[in-house]
């Protein structure tokens, strides 16, 4: 709460009339170092203190939850239209958060494997539109062979037409040579629901046409009109455990993908997440000589800044 604020309401209170004289100075220095801290909760505790040790001052005391009521209201809309104006502001490199992981994987199918993960989410998220920036690299290398080499990079925003739906675009680039392409590239597009959205639980579903073009290791190339949907599902379990479900289709005549992330999330403070994942792909028609799935199970330290 401003402090100016707090301190012309605790002023007000202090002043001396005909209507505060029932309560003694000293219950009235109590509720004006209440109020003066900005903490709603104290200001409670204090004033229903009061109310038990003043009977006789139940109506001042009314006033004065009232007034400091009003002053927090009018404080919190301040705040709020202070960052409004201040995301409406902002630059194209401004408010911008994200996170860093790192870590290994044990990866099964195509390759069975021991390697090294890497990944990068940006987010800014404004008045009407969120922006999601995503990145991640599996390598492994054993006798100086490549034995697995997996990228993605995708660019995903969201525009909210409501508190619930929203438009999304994503655009996607995939490199897997062990499961036979050299390049995949998706671009997708339609409506989502924010089933809830809350500090506990949160579940988006979305889905549209999509546009896919791969280019095959063997140096042939295939592109197709495509359906997509996705979840998004996070339940933060306690303060420092998370529980998270990711999933999408891609579903094309010629070969439709599905796969499905399961993480568990661990805070160990200082802005530090431990994570382990276990991500399924399956490819109903992959490429000849690739097996249909892929299993990764991945142990990171995540950073978020």
């Amino acid at each position: 709460m401003n402090r100016l604020t707090t301190l012309g309401v605790a002023i007000a209170i202090a002043m001396p009339t005909s209507a505060q004289a029932q309560l003694a100075e000293p219950v009235r220095d109590m509720i004006d170092a209440a109020i003066a801290s900005g903490d709603a909760d104290a200001v409670a505790t204090v004033l229903d203190l009061a109310r038990q040790t003043n009977p006789d001052a139940a109506e001042e005391l009314d006033g004065i939850a009232a007034t400091f009521a009003t002053s927090q209201e009018e404080a919190a809309a301040l705040a709020a239209a202070q960052e409004e104006e201040e995301i409406r502001n902002a630059g194209l490199l401004d408010n911008w958060s994200g996170q860093g992981e790192i870590g290994a994987f044990r990866a099964t199918g195509n390759t069975s494997e021991t390697g090294l993960t890497a990944a990068v989410e940006l987010r800014r998220e404004g008045i009407d539109w969120e922006h999601q920036l995503r990145a991640r690299a599996d390598y492994q290398k054993s006798s100086g062979v490549t034995t697995r080499e997996q990228f993605l990079a995708a660019y995903q925003p969201r525009y909210n037409l409501s508190d619930r739906i929203y438009l999304f675009g994503l655009a996607q680039w995939e490199r897997d040579r062990f499961q036979g392409f050299d390049a995949r590239y998706s671009v997708s597009g339609g409506l989502g629901y924010r089933v809830f959205d809350n500090d506990k639980m949160r579940l988006l579903v979305e889905g549209g046409p999509a546009w896919r073009r791969t280019e095959f290791s063997d140096g042939t190339t295939d592109q197709s009109i495509a359906g997509y949907a996705a979840l998004d599902y996070d339940w933060q379990v306690t303060d420092r455990i998370a529980l998270t479900q990711d999933a999408s289709v891609f579903l094309g005549s010629g070969n439709t993908t599905l796969q499905s992330i399961t993480g568990v999330e661990a805070g160990l403070g200082s802005g530090l997440t431990a994570r382990a994942s276990y991500t399924v792909e399956h490819d109903t028609n992959p490429p000849a000589g690739a097996i249909k799935t892929d299993t990764l199970t991945r142990f990171t330290l995540i950073y978020g800044f």
